[in-house]
C-alpha cells in the first residue's frame, strides 16, 4: 500500500497551511519516499476519524496509522532505516526535540500573528467559523486583536531566530554538515507563511534566509504541487 498522509489545505487545495504537515513533506522528501498527499480541511473530522483524533498530519503506512508530526517522523526513521537518516552527523532525537520545543514556543506564534488575516481569508468557507471559534478560545481575544502588523511582528520574528542564526554561523545545517529533522522542523513555518503571505520574513542578507533557500533548492519534491503567495519562502 502506498504511503498516504492528510495535509491541511486552504480553499485552494494547492495551498497547504500547516507547519506540522510541512515537516512531514520535507521528511518524506529527504528519505526519498513517495507518498500521496490527501487534501484535508479543519472541519473534515470524519475523514481522519480512523486515527482516533482530529488533527493532521496523519500518516497511513500499510496497516500502520500514525498521527502527530513528531511521531510520524520517528516512525519514518524506524520503518525505513535504509533510506537517508533524519538524524545525520550524530544529531539525535533529543537535539531535534529541543529545536521543536524552541520553535513552537518562540517563533511560530509571531509568524501566526503576522499572517493571521491572510490565513483566515485563505480558508474554505466551511472552515472559517470553526477556525475563528477555536483560535479565539485559544488566544483569549478576537482574531483581529491577535493579529500584528508587519512593523511589529517582523522584529519579533527576526529576534526569535537569533539562536538559529548563530548556529548557522558555525555549520551549514541545524543537524550538522547535512540537513535533518531539526532543519525540517525549523524551516516549515517559512513555507506555512509563504503559502498565504507575500511578506518576506527575513532581511535579504540574513544567513537564515540563505539556509531556507538552500533547503528550498535541495528538496523541490517537498513543495511539488503547492502554490505560494511568496514564491521564495523566507
Amino acid at each position: 500500500m502506498k504511503l498516504r498522509y492528510y495535509d491541511l489545505a486552504a480553499a485552494d487545495p494547492d495551498v497547504r497551511l500547516s507547519p506540522f504537515c510541512w515537516r512531514i513533506r520535507f521528511a518524506l522528501a529527504h528519505k526519498e519516499l513517495e507518498a500521496e498527499a490527501i487534501c484535508w480541511r479543519f472541519t473534515d473530522k470524519e475523514a481522519i476519524a480512523f486515527s482516533g483524533q482530529g488533527k493532521v498530519p496523519v500518516l497511513q503506512d500499510g496497516e500502520t496509522v500514525v498521527s502527530d508530526s513528531w511521531d510520524i517522523a520517528l516512525h519514518l526513521e524506524r520503518a525505513y532505516p535504509d533510506r537517508p537518516t533524519l538524524f545525520p552527523d550524530g544529531s539525535g532525537i533529543a537535539h531535534a526535540r529541543f529545536v521543536k520545543n524552541w520553535l513552537e514556543t518562540t517563533v511560530q506564534f509571531p509568524i501566526l500573528q503576522l499572517v493571521l488575516p491572510e490565513l483566515f481569508d485563505s480558508l474554505h468557507e466551511q472552515d472559517k467559523a470553526y477556525f475563528r471559534e477555536s483560535r479565539e478560545a485559544r488566544f483569549g481575544c478576537r482574531l483581529e486583536d491577535a493579529a500584528l502588523p508587519a512593523e511589529k511582528a517582523l522584529p519579533r520574528i527576526r529576534a526569535a531566530l537569533q539562536p538559529l542564526r548563530l548556529t548557522l554561523a558555525d555549520q551549514p545545517f541545524l543537524a550538522g554538515d547535512q540537513p535533518g529533522l531539526a532543519d525540517f522542523i525549523a524551516v516549515a513555518p517559512f513555507y506555512w507563511a509563504a503559502a498565504v503571505s507575500s511578506t518576506a520574513l527575513l532581511e535579504a542578507d540574513d544567513p537564515v534566509r540563505a539556509w531556507v533557500h538552500c533547503l528550498h533548492d535541495r528538496y523541490p519534491h517537498a513543495r511539488e504541487g503547492c502554490r505560494f503567495k511568496n514564491a521564495q519562502p523566507g
